[in-house]
């Protein structure tokens, strides 16, 4: 019974490991993935939203590293000599040898900063330099989001024109099954099979292209995730949602503020003004406050040496004040402003590109939008259009020329329209970043 116990236990905690693993790993890989799919794993398991996130956890360490000195400093000084031959003194018009071969000493300090301008700086900047680590998270953030989500659009994009190639070669298999019948019953000749055939190879081989395409893209929007390489990765999505998610209100204005880069700077400003008056500061003095004990030992004989300890402490009042530095303080002060002005410099010129970044982007949004509703207009058409022809054509009214045209022209509005509507997808995205109104949750 024991041993029928032991071995149930063993295979419960097995079963339990492996079931626990399975879905660790299935956790880890995506199997159906829409656009939020992607952009959350990303914002998980890209490497440089990890680094951002160490690169805080750094800053945090440091902080508290640098306010650590407010904190009582306690230190041991030990020290053992011996004299091979002792120290001689004049006393009296003769000289005679002074101190003891052997000595030892262990000295115990605390030190208390209270006024200290390099802590009151690192005190009154810790915020300002919390948030710009954060802020750089953010900005790695978006720049994550903005990749991904153009990367999947893209991909999507390759993906429907392999649809769309295989309803062509479906069509076209169709129709040289018609025409190859038509030829053999002497209806025809063998140019409308011929034809046929050219064009179905011609779409096959495009769909070849277009798969191997496929697989670059996948591998890239991979890269962009933090995606295993080996790991499967297929994307599901609703091109009807898709194509009502087009619209973005154009009305709307740029506002500095919104955009991450601008907040970055006027952080960095913050900082720089905080510098500045650090540097103003420095005609003030440094005060703290020691506590010493020493143990002092003294003997001839060294293994008498701490037989006998003969102890001493002290406190006091230590205060420092730099009184000329030939000039350095005022040429840091320069320094200072003049690192100031420069920011202010990098704002204006950031506010030049923000309005050129959003009005291009508006400019590229308008006209993909435009043309992905005539495009969306001119598939419906050729739609209809080829219906109607391979009717008539069934029907002994087209020739098949026209049949071959009209699948051409439904094929490249289909074609066109699905590169229109990823396109405008994608011009929206940077719109959004122009605009700073990029989701990063």
């Amino acid at each position: 019974m024991k041993r029928v116990f032991y071995l149930t236990a063993v295979l419960v905690v097995w079963l339990c490991s492996a079931t626990a693993y399975a879905q660790q790993t299935s956790d880890s890989l995506l199997s159906k993935a829409t656009l939020q799919d992607c952009i959350q794993y990303a914002l998980y398991h890209q490497p440089v939203v990890k680094q951002s996130r160490i690169d805080e956890e750094i800053t945090e360490y440091n902080i508290k590293s640098k306010l650590a000195d407010w904190y009582p400093q306690i230190g041991l000084d030990f020290n053992l000599q011996h004299y091979l031959k002792l120290p001689t003194s004049y006393f009296n018009g003769t000289t005679v040898q002074t101190g003891v071969a052997n000595s030892s000493t262990a000295a115990f300090s605390l030190n208390q900063n209270i006024f200290n301008r390099d802590l009151l700086l690192a005190n009154k900047t810790a915020k300002d330099v919390r948030k710009q680590a954060q802020q750089n998270t953010q900005n790695n953030k978006i720049d994550v989001v903005t990749n991904v989500s153009k990367a999947y659009y893209d991909m999507l994009l390759t993906a429907q024109q392999l649809n769309v190639l295989n309803e062509d070669i479906v069509r076209l298999e169709r129709s040289l099954k018609d025409a190859y019948n038509q030829y053999q019953g002497g209806l025809v000749d063998k140019t409308d099979y011929k034809r046929a055939t050219i064009s179905l190879n011609n779409t096959k081989a495009q769909k070849k292209t277009g798969e191997e395409t496929l697989v670059s893209k996948k591998a890239y929007l991979k890269q962009l995730m933090g995606y295993p390489v080996n790991g499967p990765l297929d994307l599901v999505y609703d091109t009807m949602k898709m194509s009502q998610e087009v619209a973005l209100d154009t009305n709307i204005t740029v506002v500095y503020e919104s955009r991450i880069e601008y907040q970055l700077l006027q952080t960095q400003r913050t900082l720089l003004e905080a510098e500045l008056r650090y540097n103003k500061q420095s005609y003030l003095p440094t005060v703290s406050a020691f506590v010493n004990y020493n143990f002092a030992y003294l003997h001839p004989e060294f293994s008498k040496l701490y037989s006998h300890d003969y102890p001493n402490s002290l406190v006091g009042l230590q205060l420092s004040l730099p009184i000329f530095q030939g000039f350095k303080r005022s040429y840091a002060n320069k320094q200072a402003e003049l690192q100031i002005k420069r920011n202010d410099w990098d704002e204006e010129a950031l506010r030049n590109q923000i309005n050129t970044e959003y009005t291009q982007a508006m400019s590229a949004y308008k006209a993909n939008l435009n043309e992905y509703l005539v495009l969306k207009e001119n598939m419906e058409l050729a739609k209809e259009v080829y219906e109607l022809i391979e009717m008539q054509y069934r029907e002994g009214v087209k020739a098949y020329l026209e049949v071959i045209t009209a699948q051409t022209d439904l094929r490249a509005a289909q074609l066109n329209y699905y590169n229109a509507m990823y396109t405008v997808l994608s011009s929206k995205i940077d719109l959004e970043r122009s605009l700073g109104t990029v989701s990063t949750n």
